[in-house]
């Protein structure tokens, strides 16, 4: 955590998903899935969701990354690739 981070008290959000489809240019779909009880029944249901994430490096379909939340950079995309936590397996 950088100084400015510190002092502003501003926290980013990250999230761990699926890099879905790399097909564009510097840009990445991210699927994040995350765990829910249902409100009345109290079972454990799977939402998720599909982020576009700036990234500088190339990234292959099933690579689990890390997105972190930052400026807008188009109508869509306004998340950013920190890093990648594991790769494809290659078939």
């Amino acid at each position: 955590m950088s100084e400015t981070e510190k002092s502003s008290g501003k926290r980013t959000r990250t999230l761990v998903g699926k890099v879905v489809s790399a097909k564009m240019d510097k840009t990445v779909a991210v699927l994040v899935e995350r765990r829910m009880a249902h409100p009345l029944y109290r079972k454990y249901i799977v939402r998720s969701k599909k982020y576009l994430a700036h990234a500088e490096q190339p990234y292959n379909e099933g690579d689990t990354v890390e997105i972190q939340e930052g400026r807008p950079i188009s109508k869509r995309k306004s998340w950013i690739v920190t890093r990648r936590l594991a790769e494809a397996v290659q078939v």
